[in-house]
């Protein structure tokens, strides 16, 4: 199947299902510019990690972050909607992992009760939800799951960096294209749903979420993809010290491709 092809399924499932026979997500976090998304993130989740503490990994795709949590201990549940991703974590998964896996809607986990985890990764669903009633009912879910005094981590794809990468890496007509908005800049949601800083902080404050750290999770990786994976070990080091430097700081926001943002009820 083709990318285009993927506008003629109306089911979600099946949808997101065939975008990632597309797209290898299992190789996705694997070079030296990808693992800086997934180093930022972890750094970010461990300042508020303390033993003993559960973890939900909603959208858990291949369980990178799930696996990674369980194997230092923490408890982990992981829930993916793709039945592929299902398998894969359950093929990597040891029997001394303190790690459940379920199929499952990040929309509906009415199997989990109310504050249950101390901390909640979103990293998936807000990339795949269109309706913008799903991408509330999938942040009041979290929510509801999250314990009074626990944190939440919700995952975006930048809407205006991508035109960025769009344009220089991928797609060098892309300016001249009908694939955004040409006023606004808004980009076609399609085949992932792209939001801009201000979408991202009004979704989370009308699910009354406290937004508390707003992090460009991998910043100009994407963009110097090259470059980053060719570096020597010491360098890469150094590059990474200073993504870390830059991450958190409001001026570097929109220049990251994934968004991750903190929050709390």
């Amino acid at each position: 199947m083709k990318i285009e092809d993927l506008r003629k399924l109306e089911n979600e499932t099946e949808r997101v299902s065939a975008l990632y026979d597309i797209f290898d997500e299992g190789t996705r976090l694997s070079t030296k510019s990808t693992q800086i998304e997934f180093l930022t993130t972890i750094r970010q989740i461990e300042k508020h990690l303390r033993s003993g503490m559960r973890i939900l990994d909603l959208g858990a795709g291949t369980g990178k972050y799930s696996i990674y949590f369980a194997k230092h201990g923490y408890e982990v549940t992981a829930v993916e909607l793709v039945e592929k991703h299902v398998k894969e974590i359950r093929d990597r998964v040891s029997l001394d992992m303190p790690i459940q896996v379920f199929q499952g809607n990040a929309l509906d986990l009415s199997m989990i009760e109310d504050n249950t985890y101390d901390i909640v990764l979103c990293f998936g669903p807000l990339y795949h939800l269109t309706k913008i009633e799903d991408r509330m009912q999938c942040i009041k879910e979290a929510k509801r799951v999250c314990k009074a005094n626990g944190k939440m981590f919700f995952a975006f794809i930048s809407n205006d960096m991508v035109i960025t990468t769009e344009t220089f890496l991928y797609t060098p007509d892309f300016l001249l294209s009908d694939l955004y908005d040409h006023n606004s800049f808004k980009v076609e949601d399609f085949p992932f749903v792209f939001h801009t800083i201000d979408d991202c902080r009004g979704l989370l404050r009308n699910a009354n979420v406290k937004i508390i750290s707003e992090v460009a999770a991998d910043g100009l990786s994407e963009l110097f993809a090259d470059k980053i994976n060719s570096m020597d070990e010491e360098s890469y080091i150094q590059w990474l010290n200073f993504h870390f430097y830059c991450c958190e700081r409001p001026e570097f926001l929109g220049a990251s491709n994934h968004l991750l943002f903190v929050g709390e009820k």
